[in-house]
């Protein structure tokens, strides 16, 4: 469709052609009412046909002088009959002006030229003695209706290049409102698979480094140890490659097929992550509150912020112990995490400078119009997360 406006604005003659198809048409009919020679004092001569020729090369200018134009033509037909030449009207030796200034916004102007030329014509005429019932009951009709369509028909020009410039303008806002949607969507969905990979890929690596840690540490004194090590860090890495597999299967085909979404019920996963790295978890679960059950998004996204916060904990967090309380309250879902870790720059309020995953956790839970704090308290370092379970209104989804 684009191309096919193209190809017509390209087979459109450009606007100086059509300026000088207009001036020869002006002074081909001038010419011809002038060859006609009824009355005046002087018969049609070389002037007489050249003022229908200048009149005719005005139209070139039309477009940038659209009022001088017309003042010039109503002049010179002043001009024209104080010579005494052939009667050529007052009307068709105008209406090209007139259709011209009206089209391009001159339309008061052509007006009052209108009704200056039909009263110049009229009291001249009186004077000199014609027929009132000729001049003004049957030859005024014809001038001014001829007059009156030369201007409608440039101002209904002019409204219609008007209303396709809106309409194109319009056109344009929509093309470029759709590509900030499709800029914002593409933006929203790197942000959430960056926290996917952040969450989940980050959890296992913790895990692994750990791991990896004591399997160095028990190299050649306790084999059983390190075997134990070695299983737990395969285990991980399997688990990891799968996010990994995941997050670009989704990547290269987004619109295809199921995405596994995790939720708090794998929540126990964490829990045994957590304890094999030498952090005992304890785990309290009570979703009864929930009315209707946990909305998908919200299951996901506590799912992901007790992730990241077990995570911080496992990390940086120089306690043995941690406590993971997810409730439902009435329509509202509340997570704590906390550890038993001395607070200091060693533990997870120390990490939250260096990386995104407090960050992380808050743009969750502020995406569904919940709230997350962080920080350290007289028991070690808590999160606190209250997530709404119904999305509040005017929300998008």
């Amino acid at each position: 469709m684009v191309n096919e406006r193209r190809e017509r604005r390209g087979a459109a003659l450009p606007p100086w052609a059509v300026d000088a198809l207009l001036g020869a048409a002006v002074c081909l009919v001038l010419s011809l009412v002038i060859s006609a020679d009824q009355g005046g004092r002087h018969g049609p001569d070389a002037p007489a046909y050249l003022w229908a020729a200048g009149l005719g090369a005005l139209m070139l200018a039309r477009r940038r002088h659209p009022g001088i134009v017309l003042a010039v033509t109503a002049l010179g037909l002043f001009a024209y009959y104080a010579a005494g030449y052939p009667a050529v009207g007052v009307a068709v030796p105008v209406a090209a002006a007139l259709f011209s200034a009206a089209e391009f916004g001159r339309l008061a102007l052509a007006v009052a030229t209108t009704a200056a030329v039909l009263a110049v014509s009229l009291f001249f005429r009186l004077l000199e003695g014609q027929d009132f019932s000729f001049v003004v009951g049957y030859e005024l009709a014809g001038h001014v209706l001829l007059m009156a369509a030369a201007i409608a028909l440039g101002d209904s020009l002019r409204s219609r290049r008007s209303v396709q410039a809106g309409a194109r303008r319009i056109a344009d806002l929509a093309a470029e409102r759709s590509r900030q949607d499709a800029d914002a969507r593409l933006h929203a969905e790197r942000l959430a698979i960056a926290r996917e990979l952040h969450d989940s890929i980050g959890h296992t690596t913790s895990v692994i480094s750990l791991h990896a840690d004591v399997a160095r540490e028990s190299l050649g004194r306790d084999e059983a140890q390190t075997r134990a090590a070695l299983g737990l860090i395969k285990s991980a890495t399997t688990h990891t490659m799968t996010e990994l597999r995941r997050t670009v299967a989704l990547l290269r085909a987004p619109g295809e097929g199921g995405r596994t979404v995790v939720s708090l019920s794998n929540v126990e996963s964490l829990r045994a992550s957590a304890s094999a790295a030498g952090v005992d978890v304890d785990l309290h679960v009570d979703l009864d509150g929930a009315r209707d059950g946990l909305p998908a998004t919200v299951n996901a996204s506590a799912f992901r912020i007790v992730q990241e916060a077990v995570t911080n904990i496992v990390r940086h967090s120089r306690g043995s112990r941690a406590r993971i309380s997810v409730r439902a309250d009435g329509d509202v879902l509340r997570l704590t995490v906390s550890d038993d870790g001395p607070p200091g720059p060693g533990g997870p309020a120390g990490a939250a400078g260096r990386g995104h995953g407090i960050a992380g956790m808050r743009e969750r839970a502020e995406a569904l119009g919940g709230t997350l704090t962080a920080g350290p308290e007289d028991a070690g370092f808590v999160v606190r997360a209250v997530l709404p379970l119904e999305r509040p209104a005017g929300r998008p989804a």
